[in-house]
């Protein structure tokens, strides 16, 4: 019986196994990204003597990833927290905009900003969002996972109250160990679509 012990220990120290559910949730936001992730590590990869090309690195499917349903259950209540982390960071941003200025750093128009009231107000109302992204990164320890999450999938649940991702149980098991796999994907892109059946419509006269 497992009374009071909460989530699964995966056969896994401690820090071995909050290392793999961050990089679970980090590659399922970096399945999202525009981005090849071969280009963005290009420049390390180079220093290696490697060359990444997009097609080794691509996601085949954008917002999905496979794996066993324990670590699904697992990583999934990290992913809505993040997601839920980066809401709140995007509503500061909105409530700060208004006092933001569009002028380039360092300019005379910056520079009168910054000295005025108007820096001051937007100081504190975007205090939330560097808050949000410092948190996001704790949790997640990569930086283009969380510029990912930030800048595409937390807009895109703005009106969704919860519920940021689904699991699928896959009916073929993994090799090796026949353990249990399945599918961690967002919703909203592939969900399915219901429609009732009409019933036909007989014209009159028809026999």
């Amino acid at each position: 019986m497992r009374h009071r012990k909460k989530g699964r220990v995966l056969g896994r120290s401690p820090s071995h196994r909050v290392a793999l559910l961050r990089n679970l949730a980090s590659a399922l936001l970096l399945t999202e990204r525009d981005v090849p992730l071969a280009a963005l590590r290009l420049s390390s990869s180079r220093k290696k003597g490697r060359e990444f090309t997009p097609d080794d690195t691509d996601p085949k499917v954008k917002g999905r990833i496979v794996t066993t349903l324990e670590k699904a259950k697992e990583v999934r209540p990290l992913v809505e927290r993040c997601i839920t982390v980066a809401k709140r960071g995007l509503l500061a941003e909105a409530e700060a905009r208004p006092y933001g200025s569009t002028a380039a750093r360092n300019t005379d128009a910056w520079l009168e900003w910054r000295k005025g009231d108007d820096w001051k107000k937007w100081n504190r109302a975007i205090a939330p969002l560097v808050n949000a992204r410092r948190r996001a990164i704790s949790m997640l320890r990569d930086k283009q996972a969380v510029r990912v999450l930030f800048e595409i999938v937390a807009p895109r649940f703005a009106d969704r109250q919860g519920g940021y991702t689904r699991i699928m149980r896959l009916a073929k098991p993994r090799l090796g160990d026949a353990g249990t796999r399945a599918i961690l994907e967002f919703v909203g892109v592939r969900d399915r679509e219901t429609q009732r059946s009409q019933a036909p419509k007989i014209e009159a006269g028809a026999t």
